[in-house]
């Protein structure tokens, strides 16, 4: 057991659309402008809000996800990515509390708890008085380690704050941090999945510039800091990877396939992969490579030219054919089947798995899932398990077989995954150091390649 001190704090909020994801672009930036070293977290699966900490803090943004890691896994990345940092910033999920079904496993509660975190809670003001403090006070004493130890108001203007902001701090025995004004313009727009990638966005960094111009004007940064150097020091176990070999995997990157967590990503450079990015979209050809890794994303907006660069599907189609191993998640998956169809059009994709794709009106499977391989693939032998996550308004006519899943609060299995030794295809997403042999096994095939090819490896 390691211990570190690391200077860190979570906020969090009472539910989702209370603003986190603003406030916390805001404080990065305003936290970078004084010169310090920042490292971001997410509380969660989710890839999208990340993407906006790498756009702020100019450094990738990583997942902290109870359910698919473990609390072990968990506190060693936050140590690992936090090494040398002048300070952490944790986002939370939803609402504090909210776990999985009725229970607050796996929630920002349950990753504060972990880690030891102290939390700042984001609470909307809008539209209330003296409730607010009974919200704050509520949430603070709902768990006696709820960790909760100050707060921010949003959508709040300065008279108002001022004119509650003692009344509420003897209410609740919780100090306010400083509060948000209604800012129209500067909104994050949302889609199906979540919140717009932060590459759609143009004007992204001037929106970011002026969310931490009022930042500066309106949080009071300094007893942020103090809070987060207040943690205790981080207990953890450390986990040594060993490089095991060396080779190249093309790893799709670009609007369409963004969804990725960086932690697993380096899982796999740290164990002898250089990844080599490409984008369907716009490439010709796949780069030279041992292996593929296609992650999610939003294929479905750019169906239409992910089906005119003829030249990339033919370069993938004929590489799995020659055996390449494959990993695809999710729209990686929906990409090598033969079609996807939206409501007026045909699209014609890889096609190297029979079968198609289609958008639906609703969410098809969403949540944490247990995955039990069925038969030997390219990740695991049979009997392999990782947790895993779901969620897609897709479905396709070919999901496969070679999982057992099963819903993490026991209602509901299925099936799903198609694979072989070079390849797994499918709609879950995983974190490969949620089974760090699912990653070493998915290198070694690579080097396998490689070998038989007479390639470096």
């Amino acid at each position: 057991m390691k211990s570190a001190k690391i200077p860190r704090l979570m906020i969090a909020a009472p539910g989702s659309g209370s603003g986190k994801t603003t406030i916390v672009c805001a404080i990065l930036k305003a936290l970078m402008q004084k010169g310090l070293r920042v490292a971001a977290f997410k509380s969660g699966p989710d890839y999208i809000d990340p993407m906006f900490h790498s756009r702020v803090i100019g450094a990738k943004s990583r997942n902290l996800d109870v359910f698919m890691l473990g609390k072990e896994i968990v506190s060693f990345l936050l140590a690992k990515n936090s090494a040398d940092m002048d300070v952490s910033v944790l986002e939370g999920a939803m609402g504090f509390y909210d776990g999985m079904g009725k229970t607050s496993d796996a929630s920002a509660y349950d990753l504060a708890s972990a880690t030891n975190t102290p939390v700042v809670l984001v609470v909307n003001g809008k539209g209330a008085a003296l409730s607010i403090a009974a919200t704050i006070k509520g949430f603070k004493d709902f768990r006696s380690d709820s960790h909760v130890v100050g707060a921010i108001l949003n959508n709040m203007n300065p008279m108002s704050y001022i004119f509650y902001k003692e009344t509420i701090e003897k209410e609740t025995g919780i100090k306010l941090l400083g509060y948000f004004p209604v800012m129209k313009d500067c909104n994050f727009e949302s889609r199906h999945l979540g919140l717009v990638t932060a590459a759609e966005i143009g004007d992204l960094q001037n929106i970011v510039d002026r969310l931490a111009e009022q930042a500066i004007k309106s949080i009071n940064l300094d007893a942020l800091l103090e809070i987060a150097r207040s943690a205790d020091v981080l207990d953890y176990v450390d986990h040594t990877v060993e490089k095991i070999g060396s080779c190249r995997i093309a790893l799709a990157e670009d609007k369409a396939f963004c969804f990725y967590y960086q932690d697993a990503l380096d899982l796999l450079y740290e164990l002898g992969a250089e990844l080599v990015s490409f984008s369907p979209v716009d490439d010709n050809e796949l780069p030279p490579c041992d292996g593929i890794f296609l992650g999610g994303g939003y294929p479905e907006l750019y169906a239409k030219k992910l089906a005119e660069n003829t030249s990339m599907l033919t370069s993938i189609k004929n590489a799995l054919a020659q055996g390449t191993p494959c990993y695809a998640e999710c729209g990686g998956f929906m990409y090598l089947l033969e079609r996807y169809k939206d409501k007026e059009n045909i699209y014609n994709w890889v096609g190297f798995l029979q079968g198609e794709s289609a958008l639906t009106s609703k969410l098809q499977h969403f949540g944490y899932v247990h995955l039990e391989a069925q038969e030997d693939n390219v990740l695991t032998p049979r009997g392999g398990k990782i947790n895993a996550h779901e969620f897609h308004y897709s479905d396709s006519t070919n999901n496969g077989t070679c999982f057992a899943v099963q819903k993490a609060s026991g209602r509901g299995e299925w099936a799903c995954g198609i694979a072989s030794p070079n390849l797994y295809a499918g709609y879950p997403h995983l974190h490969l150091w949620g089974n760090e042999k699912f990653a070493k096994n998915f290198i070694q095939a690579c080097l396998s390649f490689a070998k038989k090819n007479n390639k470096k490896g």
